[in-house]
């Protein structure tokens, strides 16, 4: 027997003994653990993440807490098998493990990366390019992000305990604002295995995450404006939870992810022998089987054309008869049991529920005979597909969430029925489609859109490479509309912008470069005493510059230019026709030409620091550069930041000039520099 432990305040503490709860394995339904939170200073734990915990994680970069999370990732991973072992009391077999606990860490290397490759170093996340809100351009405005000055109360559900946990702290960390994680009580005793693997990697600032086992008592009460709720769960808990006093009072933000009857279309085209068939069938029979159908996106409602509804239940029939249902550990199990008792119970009395207007085409919910001597008092149930053949006259099948091995097929007349009736779910996580017609998949996308966090379409194409219709993604958003809640989850660097306030500053570009820490144009600039290219990453600075001489533009240097590029467009190259364009009357310099001579101009060529261009971004052409107009650059450090011990990327700001100081071309350089 486990005892589960709450971690508070930087310390363990075993739960009351008698008020402590048991859980129980899911595959033998014997008691596994016991835990509680009775007893707890929920106000204190709340001040403690944000006096100890925020002050902690913001003296933090971003770079440093993604760093972080990275290695505790690694910390996870290295010990997973210990991990693993526990997984199987839930009732998971080895593949769900893999999703739960390989994904969670999978989770945190992928935001880990994301943040260290899109997200300037430092404190502050800019957001977008200044807004010039000055004729002179001394007043400037600018988005940014920083982070709360709260907690992040994070409330995982009983599916995917680990993961669940994961995808949550992952950008809440890397923001910089502490959490208190609440796991569900049926397999909290796996999340608190993976929270104390993080923990004892000595890693995390003190303050920076805590975790209550059970009830979250009167937290709520202590929250504030500052505070974030993130929540996986059902929408009855959902509605509970957003209905209390202190939430709507103190605004406090709520990111729900809850119920959600994901649909899968099968197309018009997709007859059956096509791959898009085929994709269709083993895409609902994967979600059905797959943490025995407990997870917020499986398909819970699969529409086919009503000529191939026949031929789908057969095929859905026949590779359900192949699922083999029992103890996780035994070889050639491929589905597990469901969490609890309870969740069996919901379950089969769902599908009572759906069974008034709907037929069992495979399955019996109240009989099964689990492979495994131990699995006899197991919460195990078989796959259960259900037909309903007037989708259209039955409305629980479009409410009704049996959160386990179960999905119900239908008919539809033509697209634009399929389309409203995948959009009487009244809002999903996922929605997917199986066809190879591109036109049918734009009219879906247009159709039902914005009913969905994500859209799937699938077909023989991509098939090969696809994560399928059940999988959230770290670089995605997870989350959506209507009944699945209405929040947002990961979706890379903007999951961390769920836990910081975005804010919109007005000042003059040298306010703006001090606090950004990201050259504005009209900013100060510095004279490094030597051309910039021949210091290395840690010598230039924020608003370094180099100032070049002019060059002319000769209408040689334009006929050259075609001649040696092929590029002999009109406008370079014939005056007449030149002289009827509107945007020049005369023959003007190519774009590429400006740029060649741009870099011609400040490239200082000599071995040093910078190492390589590897590419430039916000290019515009201002206005033409004309024969005989002449050109110089100013070439100015916008930012730059480390990514190794040995190197680094420097973004310049490049303003090309010409004679009348008008600006002819504007875009950033970036380079690689040697540290």
């Amino acid at each position: 027997m486990l005892t589960l432990r709450n971690y508070t305040q930087d310390r363990w503490h075993a739960p009351a003994a008698a008020s402590a709860a048991e859980f129980v394995s899911a595959v033998t339904a014997e008691p596994v653990a016991r835990g509680g939170s009775a007893g707890l200073d929920f106000g204190a734990m709340a001040a403690h993440a944000r006096t100890v915990g925020g002050p902690a994680l913001r003296r933090m970069t971003f770079h440093e807490r993604a760093r972080m999370v990275k290695a505790l990732a690694e910390a996870v991973m290295a010990r997973k098998d210990e991990l693993y072992a526990l997984s199987y009391l839930t009732g998971a077999t080895k593949g769900d493990s893999w999703i739960d606990i390989d994904g969670g860490a999978g989770t945190f290397f992928s935001v880990s990366s994301k943040t260290r490759r899109e997200v300037r170093d430092g404190h502050v996340l800019v957001d977008g390019d200044p807004e010039i809100l000055g004729k002179a351009g001394t007043f400037l405005g600018q988005h940014i992000y920083t982070p709360l000055h709260g907690v992040a109360v994070h409330i995982n559900a009983f599916n995917f305990p680990v993961w669940g946990m994961m995808e949550k702290l992952a950008p809440t960390l890397i923001a910089g604002v502490p959490a208190i994680v609440k796991p569900a009580s049926a397999t909290a005793y796996l999340a608190e295995a993976a929270f104390r693997v993080m923990v004892e990697t000595g890693l995390l600032p003190p303050g920076a995450v805590q975790l209550i086992i059970g009830s979250v008592g009167d937290l709520f009460d202590h929250l504030t404006g500052q505070d974030v709720i993130s929540f996986t769960g059902s929408a009855d808990t959902a509605q509970t939870l957003q209905s209390h006093p202190v939430i709507a009072r103190e605004a406090v933000r709520f990111i729900s992810e809850r119920d959600s009857l994901n649909a899968c279309v099968l197309g018009p085209d997709a007859e059956p022998g096509t791959p898009e068939f085929d994709l269709f069938t083993r895409e609902i029979v994967r979600e059905m089987t797959v943490k025995a159908g407990q997870k917020c996106t499986a398909i819970r409602r699969a529409f086919a054309p009503a000529h191939l509804i026949d031929a789908a239940e057969h095929a859905l029939a026949e590779r359900l008869s192949r699922v083999i249902v029992g103890d996780p550990r035994v070889e050639g199990v491929t589905m597990g049991a469901l969490a609890s008792a309870g969740q069996l119970a919901d379950v089969r009395g769902k599908v009572r529920a759906l069974s008034a207007t709907a037929r069992i085409a495979f399955g019996d919910p109240d009989r099964i005979d689990p492979v495994g001597e131990v699995a006899r008092a197991g919460f195990f149930m078989s796959p259960i597909l259900m037909r309903e053949d007037a989708p259209w006259g039955s409305q629980a099948v479009h409410d009704t969430e049996p959160f386990g091995p179960v999905s119900t097929l239908m008919p539809y007349r033509d697209l634009d029925d399929a389309i409203a009736l995948v959009n009487r779910g009244q809002g999903s996580l996922v929605m997917s489609l199986f066809t190879h017609s591109p036109e049918t998949a734009r009219a879906v996308v247009l159709g039902s859109g914005a009913f969905h966090g994500r859209m799937l379409i699938c077909d023989r194409d991509c098939a090969a490479e696809s994560t399928g219709h059940g999988s959230p993604l770290p670089v995605l958003v997870h989350g959506g509309p209507g009944r699945a809640g209405g929040g947002e989850e990961l979706g890379g660097v903007r999951g961390l912008k769920h836990y910081m306030q975005r804010t919109a500053l007005q000042g003059s570009p040298a306010v703006l470069t001090a606090v950004t820490g990201r050259w504005m144009p009209g900013g100060p600039t510095r004279d490094p005493g030597v051309h910039p290219f021949r210091l290395r990453l840690s010598q230039l600075q924020v608003g370094d510059t180099h100032f070049t001489r002019e060059r002319e533009v000769t209408l040689a240097d334009i006929e050259h230019f075609a001649q040696f590029t092929g590029d002999s467009f009109y406008a370079h190259m014939d005056e007449a026709a030149a002289a009827r364009n509107p945007l020049f009357g005369t023959r003007v310099a190519h774009g590429y030409l400006v740029l060649s001579f741009a870099a011609g101009l400040f490239v200082d060529p000599d071995e040093g620091p910078v190492l390589a261009n590897y590419g430039l971004e916000g290019l515009r052409f201002v206005q033409p550069v004309k024969p005989g107009d002449r050109i110089k650059v100013q070439l100015t450090v916008r930012s730059k930041q480390a990514r190794d011990s040995e190197r680094g990327e420097v973004r310049w700001a490049a303003i090309v000039t010409n004679q009348h100081a008008e600006v002819v071309a504007a875009y950033d350089l970036l380079t690689q520099n040697a540290v």
